[in-house]
C-alpha cells in the first residue's frame, strides 16, 4: 500500500504472501500474482531489493556484534584464569613459607 499498488493487496492476502514469501518473489511470480503491469512489477522489485540489503545490513551487524560478544566473553574469561593462578600460587606460596618455619 505504502508504494500505492493497493490494488494487489487482495491477491497477495488470497495466496498468503507474507514477508518471508514476498522476500522470495521474482519478476515472474509476481506476474503470476496478477501484477501485470511491468512498472509495479519494477517498482515491487525495487523495493524488495532494498528490503533484502537492508536484512543482510542488519544480519551482518548482528553477526559483528556476536564476535564481539564471543571476543569479550573469552577475555572475561582468561582475566579469570590468570585471577585465579595468582590466587593458587598466592595461597602456595604462603603455604611453603608455613612450612619452612
Amino acid at each position: 500500500m505504502s508504494l500505492n499498488l493497493e490494488q494487489y493487496v487482495s491477491e497477495f492476502s488470497a495466496q498468503n504472501i507474507n514477508g518471508e514469501h514476498l522476500l522470495q518473489l521474482d519478476g515472474s511470480k509476481l506476474k503470476a500474482l496478477g501484477i501485470t503491469s511491468s512498472q509495479d512489477r519494477a517498482i515491487v522489485k525495487k523495493k524488495l531489493k532494498e528490503m533484502k540489503a537492508s536484512l543482510e545490513k542488519v544480519r551482518k551487524a548482528q553477526e559483528k556484534m556476536e564476535k564481539q560478544r564471543e571476543k569479550l566473553r573469552k577475555k572475561e574469561q582468561e582475566q579469570l584464569q590468570r585471577k585465579s593462578k595468582k590466587t593458587d600460587k598466592s595461597s602456595l606460596d604462603a603455604t611453603e613459607g608455613t612450612n619452612e618455619q
